[in-house]
């Protein structure tokens, strides 16, 4: 958790400055396909997550 802390001393000018460079580097294209892909591998953590919690509750 204490590696995420820098994440609050950003302000709006940095966020796009950021979002200008992911916009260089990837392309317009790219960027959906980008977030799809982040989106599907946190909803698999999750559901991992899940599953290891519903295994811990039946153990007990």
């Amino acid at each position: 958790m204490n590696t995420l802390l820098f994440l609050q001393n950003l302000g709006a000018t940095e966020i796009i400055i950021i979002a200008f460079v992911v916009l260089l580097l990837f392309g317009g294209r790219k960027i959906p396909e980008l977030m799809k892909g982040i989106g599907k591998g946190i909803k698999n953590f999750k559901e991992g997550v899940k599953g290891i919690e519903d295994d811990i509750k039946t153990d007990n």
